[in-house]
């Protein structure tokens, strides 16, 4: 048991967390605190019972804090006779509410190293907290998912709940059996415990997850603006940071009432769609419409001006925002900030290409410009790197990402003989990478994700009749991306089947169900 940062993680494969080897439950000696972060609004006496079940834990009690978040209850939550130690209430910061800002709140307040976020109506199992921190003593870079069933709610009182807890006997107040399965349950079964799966954050749910605090703070936490669907949005940027999501099926608990989709699901599926059309790109089910403006682009095309006049980069701005992949943002590198500002002869200015440049590009919103390239374009799920001498045309992009899903490879290297390389990668493969702390970002994703070497004439069709075919070369003299330039990005697909990432919306679909990926109670 290390207890190891996120660089102690041993090669994994895309999500397949074989090679971790936890330890039994009741065999180990838990070393790293938790900070049970709890959002409520209302519900005193399922909070009760959720607190009765906190205070059974076989988590060592100076290990565990438990931070109740107040979201504006009327009349206010209190705290009650059975609770765990380190259970305290506190209210939302001023300004905001909803779930995300109460576990945003909770978050800030949390001294412990693992952050275990469940909800206020959830009555758990005695090794609940255990069985999913025992994974976080391995590794740093891992999100473990609880399991979870819903029940009617029982009449009970907190006493019996802490007792039947306590004894390792919850089927004995709740019958687990007989309770309904959330459809999580069944795609973690389908893909062996996710690690077959394609995109395991569509079954990273609210209810009980748990991660290092440090993974929480790093992707900025849950979006407040999201009302629903937010843990869904939520795992989506943990994908792109690179963890690997482990459900623990001994993590159980009892979800006090039904999901909010069996009361209203039409209106719980049109709530959640927008949310997700603008922050989660990997949805191509819900941007089907031609020339919109998304929150989250899909690519990031990036290009470098270096010694290219004005004429060159527009014809590589226009070309990669006239695409069959418009959902496109372009960054445009160079030294802009270094441009001094003052008096200076107009027409003589010596940096008098790079002035004219930028103000002929900065006020288009779908263009950046930039010094240098970000480690990572997270949360757009795809990077593209290119010469600016040879623009992409219409189809490039699309039949890149199509080569990328076809294969899951993290990373796709084109030579183009005389012009340089072209990248694209997947945001989730460098994220591993980033979190590995790896030297050579590309010799890491071929270990976890894959690198592919294509020919040009894949995706610049023009160059069949142009140029004759590059000589085959072993893979080892290809060009790779450098880590600072960030060339990757992250997949779409389903677990059914892939998106080309066409804009004519090629279904995406989910693992977990359409619309929202979640099953908010």
């Amino acid at each position: 048991m290390t207890g190891g940062a996120a660089s102690d993680l041993p090669p994994i494969r895309h999500n397949d967390y074989s090679p971790l080897r936890p330890p039994a439950l009741g065999e180990w000696a838990p070393s790293l605190s938790v900070s049970v972060v709890i959002p409520a609004h209302g519900g005193q006496h399922r909070l009760d019972l959720t607190l009765a079940a906190l205070a059974a834990q076989t988590y060592p009690d100076h290990l565990m804090e438990v931070i109740v978040v107040d979201d504006g209850s009327d009349p206010p939550l209190r705290l009650p006779e059975i609770a765990p130690r380190g259970t305290r209430i506190v209210t939302t910061d001023p300004g905001g509410w909803g779930i995300a800002h109460a576990v945003n709140t909770g978050a800030a307040l949390a001294g412990g190293d693992i952050l275990q976020r469940l909800d206020a109506d959830m009555i758990t199992s005695r090794e609940h907290i255990e069985a999913l921190a025992r994974w976080h003593h391995l590794a740093g870079c891992l999100v473990t998912i609880g399991a979870k069933r819903f029940v009617e709610e029982p009449a009970l009182t907190s006493v019996q709940v802490y007792e039947a807890v306590h004894a390792g006997s919850l089927e004995s107040v709740v019958n687990l059996s007989s309770a309904l399965a959330s459809s999580t349950e069944q795609t973690i079964a389908r893909t062996n415990g996710l690690r077959t799966s394609r995109n395991p954050y569509h079954v990273c749910t609210g209810p009980t997850v748990a991660m290092r605090r440090e993974t929480f703070h790093a992707v900025g936490g849950v979006d407040p603006h999201v009302l629903r669907g937010e843990d869904t949005e939520f795992a989506y940027r943990l994908a792109q940071h690179g963890v690997v999501f482990i459900p623990d099926m001994a993590a159980r608990a009892a979800h006090l009432g039904l999901p909010a989709q069996r009361r209203d699901r039409q209106r719980a599926l049109r709530v959640v769609a927008p949310y997700l059309a603008h922050r989660v790109p990997l949805r191509r089910d819900l941007r089907k419409e031609r020339g919109r403006r998304w929150l989250v682009p899909y690519v990031e095309v990036v290009l470098h001006v270096g010694d290219a006049t004005q004429e060159q980069v527009r014809r590589a701005v226009n070309a990669a925002l006239e695409g069959t992949v418009t959902d496109v943002r372009v960054t445009l590198v160079a030294p802009w900030s270094a441009l001094p500002s003052g008096r200076r002869p107009v027409l003589r200015d010596p940096a008098f290409e790079m002035r004219v440049m930028r103000e002929h590009f900065a006020h288009d919103e779908r263009i950046r410009l930039a010094d240098e390239v970000a480690p990572s374009p997270a949360p757009i799920p795809f990077r593209y790197t290119g010469p600016v001498s040879v623009p992409l045309e219409r189809e490039s992009l699309e039949r890149m990402i199509a080569t990328l899903q076809e294969g899951r490879c993290g990373l796709l290297t084109v030579g183009l003989p005389g012009e340089g390389t072209a990248t694209l990668a997947r945001t989730e493969a460098l994220g591993r990478a980033l979190l590995l702390g790896a030297d050579d970002a590309a010799a890491s994703i071929g270990a976890t994700h894959g690198v592919r070497h294509g020919d040009p004439r894949e995706f610049w069709p023009s160059w069949r009749a142009a140029r004759p075919a590059p000589r085959p070369g072993p893979p080892e003299s290809a060009p790779r991306p450098d880590v600072s330039a960030a060339e990757t990005g992250e997949p779409s697909g389903t677990e059914a089947g892939r998106a080309s990432g066409t804009e004519a919306g090629r279904a995406s679909g989910t693992e977990a169900g359409r619309a929202s990926g979640t099953e908010a109670g």
